[in-house]
């Protein structure tokens, strides 16, 4: 629960990052100070790996770092809960892609259902929607499918963190060309450091550590349970530190995915 809740504080701290630095310098700051930290806690073993290890961690680090790009310029157009709840769509599917059983296919009709009553789509004019905002967040939930699935394959590869240092470390080198044109001198200022500190430490170093420890502990299917409150805790970090507030129909949207993302990752985990 720390790790839901330390991820979606980490995207509100995130939030008030996009205004100062951008998209680009805001994803650039997260990774970069994320593989540095992984960098100096797990050091990494570099030599030694084949050619296809070494094309897995790249997909894998594209996965993520797209990922994080979409997923930050969906926040300049909608608020965290409902770009989160959109994005959970990605590994929902996924999940229920691989299933076999009806009541999945039921899941996902809900929770598309639950995504129209969010997005307002049933309410307000589509001219008045964010279609942008809401096609970023969508890309963003399919690079987490990747994700997931480049994950699992990049774990059986590398022992321990290492695949996630190298992965961080790749998208720190592509980004920063670009988050620094993007950016400028901006990325030097001492409380956008700061910033970037902490959406390193809460959206990465610390969610990964506890998650790994509670997989030790849980079974997959409470771990999936307890990820899919991970719209809720968005909509909570919204109020508490964006002061956003939902319509009550995009709450039961919100709810309608939630129950939905049970019923599909409580039999199945985040590592479908």
């Amino acid at each position: 629960m720390v790790a839901v809740l330390s991820v979606q504080f980490g995207g509100a701290l995130a939030a008030t990052l996009l205004p100062l630095v951008g998209v680009l310098g805001s994803v650039l700051l997260r990774i970069v100070l994320a593989a540095l930290l992984l960098l100096a806690l797990v050091r990494p073993r570099w030599r030694g790996r084949s050619r296809a290890d070494w094309i897995t961690v790249a997909g894998f680090a594209a996965a993520l770092t797209a990922m994080n790009i979409c997923f930050y310029a969906s926040l300049e157009r909608l608020p965290i809960g409902v770009a989160v709840t959109i994005e959970f769509l990605g590994p929902l599917l996924l999940a229920a892609a691989t299933s076999r059983r009806g009541r999945d296919a039921l899941a996902v009709l809900l929770a598309l259902l639950g995504v129209l009553f969010i997005s307002q789509a049933l309410t307000v004019p589509w001219a008045q929607m964010d279609l942008v905002g809401i096609a970023l967040a969508a890309a963003a939930g399919g690079f987490w499918a990747a994700y997931i699935v480049l994950s699992g394959r990049t774990g059986a590869r590398f022992e321990g963190l290492d695949g996630m240092a190298i992965a961080l470390t790749i998208g720190a080198v592509v980004l920063v060309p670009l988050g620094v044109l993007d950016a400028g001198t901006a990325l030097l200022d001492g409380e956008v450091l700061l910033r970037g500190l902490g959406i390193a430490l809460l959206s990465s170093a610390i969610p990964y550590s506890l998650e790994l420890l509670a997989l030790r502990r849980l079974s997959a299917g409470t771990f999936g349970v307890l990820l899919s409150l991970e719209p809720a805790a968005a909509a909570l970090a919204g109020l508490l530190v964006l002061s956003q507030t939902l319509a009550s129909l995009q709450v039961a949207g919100m709810a309608m995915v939630v129950l939905a993302s049970i019923a599909v990752l409580g039999r199945r985990g985040r590592g479908t």
